[in-house]
């Protein structure tokens, strides 16, 4: 990961790294260094089990795929965060983990495609802000344009099975539920 100071620091919740496309925009971004990103074993965790619920067959993909996440980023993990999950109230009792790590790392963000999960009342009062992937990825993209372009070039070019052109690739990010940020990119995929 790039070290920038003052970058912002968010918490990708598990929903956010089951779909393979924005995980890797994510993971590219954050490698970047356009923001610093955070998650704990379990939120790991839930999503390699809602993947393998899907596709068993993955399984060894999958553990490899965590392990490098946590070999590439080791200071993505947050821990020691669960005294603080007894004083909060959410909608869903297994989200209460997800807010405790971001309170923890001192996080400004939650990015969730669930942000229904974490209402505002609870989340303001940490000065925490739940944010679908999408709009999160679009906004970075607003702040650091030049840097995001080359991420998405670069993750453009690793893609040959199949290839993508920049005009597939816009389309594809759509496709995959990042039609913000498509739309950010789609009048400079020249650059791509």
């Amino acid at each position: 990961m790039s070290h920038v100071a003052d970058r912002f620091v968010v918490l990708l919740d598990a929903n956010v790294l089951y779909p393979f496309r924005k995980r890797d925009v994510l993971l590219r971004f954050y490698d970047a260094g356009l923001f610093r990103a955070r998650w704990t074993d379990r939120i790991l965790d839930e999503w390699a089990g809602n993947l393998l619920g899907v596709r068993p067959e993955l399984k060894q993909s999958i553990e490899a795929q965590q392990a490098k996440m946590m070999a590439v980023f080791p200071e993505a993990l947050v821990a020691d965060f669960e005294h603080l999950e007894a004083g909060l109230a959410l909608p869903d009792e297994d989200d209460k983990h997800v807010l405790a790590a971001a309170i923890q790392c001192g996080a400004q963000h939650i990015i969730t495609d669930n942000t229904r999960d974490f209402p505002l009342a609870e989340l303001e009062q940490f000065d925490i802000e739940a944010i679908e992937a999408d709009e999160f990825l679009a906004r970075t993209f607003d702040l650091y344009t030049a840097e995001a372009m080359n991420v998405l070039r670069n993750l453009r070019s690793h893609y040959s099975n199949p290839p993508f052109s920049p005009s597939e690739f816009v389309l594809d990010l759509t496709a995959k539920g990042m039609p913000k940020l498509a739309a950010r990119v789609r009048d400079r995929r020249d650059f791509l």
